[in-house]
């Protein structure tokens, strides 16, 4: 796997370089962008293959979210922002997550805001040996 993780961080950088126009709206402009975001989370796209357990897709964890997003929808009107889909759309993941390892949600977002108020590491998804059913 490392020369296949070599080579998309590298063809990502090269993605990332490109030169465009500051507000530029083009495809390039649009492909450079993507390529910046995916370079900021790149080392969770081989979580799968440093942790035994983690699945290399995410079929099941789309499966699980699909009736909660449809009931979210249809009871809330959905959302006014791309900012407030994203935090629906993480809060949805978060939860879902923390329930299929059998760990409170609420214990969670207490946690990770305890550690943000206090400038303390976060507390993390991936489940541990202590904390898999």
């Amino acid at each position: 796997m490392k020369p296949i993780r070599v080579e998309i961080k590298r063809l990502l950088e090269e993605g990332a370089n490109y030169d465009v126009a500051t507000g530029e709206k083009t495809p390039l402009a649009k492909t450079m962008g993507t390529c910046r975001q995916m370079l900021t989370v790149e080392t969770a796209f081989w979580t799968f293959v440093e942790r035994e357990g983690v699945e290399p897709k995410n079929n099941v964890a789309e499966r699980a979210l699909r009736p909660a997003a449809v009931l979210w929808r249809k009871h809330s009107f959905g959302s006014n922002s791309k900012a407030g889909s994203r935090f629906v759309a993480r809060m949805m993941t978060t939860v879902t997550t923390l329930k299929a390892q059998q760990r409170s949600p609420l214990d969670f977002l207490a946690q990770a805001l305890i550690a943000s108020r206090k400038g303390l590491p976060r507390p993390s998804l991936i489940p541990t040996i202590d904390s898999t059913p």
